[in-house]
């Protein structure tokens, strides 16, 4: 979600980019250390109101590390990897324990595990074109909220009579609008993920073009040669984000 994210350096020095021993980080791991608690209250002694308000501390520490990096100067490039990666293990605990329990369709996590299975097999290819993972978009934000809202509904939508009933209808509600969203984001990341390489391809041919065969220099000329080793790779398509993370292969990296 909002998350403990930020910008590093590009030139390999050591910043605030680098930095691991923060607030945000101790936050984002403590929320990692409540998945497999959330988990056992949920399968193992089935304390609900426990395991909520387990879910309760991850929203609360999700939004109050954000803010903590943003008002402190904290962001970092292990915060950017530990954030989104909590909201998808308490996503995946959370369908674990409803699906086990009979509340929620396995189809439904199926659905969403997918998603994420073709968002990971994607980060080899952007790799290999020099850019990290994608930068969390606002879709992708407000898909993860709308499911992290429906699974405490439907745990409480287990136990019957009226506020079962409200809890039930709200919380399919969330997780069906969630889930579309979750699928629409993924789309985004895809075409943007795409742009990326066409823009990568064309930039290597240009850096190629100024080569010996491009009569930018002749065999052997250094200038040649540093001008393609240098050529810059694309820059990322402004989406009100600070644009996907690069790779330069020459060991410069971005915030992941």
């Amino acid at each position: 979600m909002a998350g403990n994210t930020g910008g590093g350096v590009a030139n390999g020095t050591n910043g605030p980019g680098d930095r691991v021993w923060t607030i945000p980080n101790l936050l984002s791991v403590l929320r990692l250390l409540g998945v497999p608690l959330f988990l056992w209250l949920v399968l193992g002694p089935k304390a609900d109101w426990w395991a909520l308000l387990v879910l309760a501390f991850a929203g609360l520490s999700d939004w109050l590390d954000g803010k903590i990096a943003r008002a402190w100067n904290q962001t970092s490039r292990l915060g950017a990897v530990l954030d989104p990666m909590a909201d998808r293990l308490y996503i995946f605990a959370a369908l674990l324990g409803l699906a086990v329990r009979g509340d929620v369709p396995w189809w439904l996590m199926a659905v969403l595990v997918l998603r994420d299975l073709l968002m990971v097999g994607a980060l080899p290819l952007l790799r290999h074109y020099g850019y990290g993972p994608l930068p969390v978009n606002f879709a992708g934000k407000a898909a993860t909220l709308c499911l992290l809202y429906s699974f405490p509904l439907l745990f409480i939508a287990g136990y019957g009579g009226v506020l079962g009933d409200i809890a039930r209808i709200v919380g399919w509600a969330f997780a069906i609008w969630g889930t579309a969203i979750y699928w629409w984001a993924g789309l985004l990341y895809a075409v943007q993920g795409l742009r990326l390489i066409r823009q990568a391809r064309r930039a290597d041919r240009a850096a190629e073009g100024t080569g010996p065969a491009g009569g930018a220099g002749a065999p052997g000329d250094p200038g040649a040669a540093g001008a393609e080793r240098t050529a810059p790779r694309p820059a990322a398509p402004s989406s009100g984000d600070s644009g996907p993370p690069r790779d330069d292969k020459k060991g410069a990296t971005s915030p992941p």
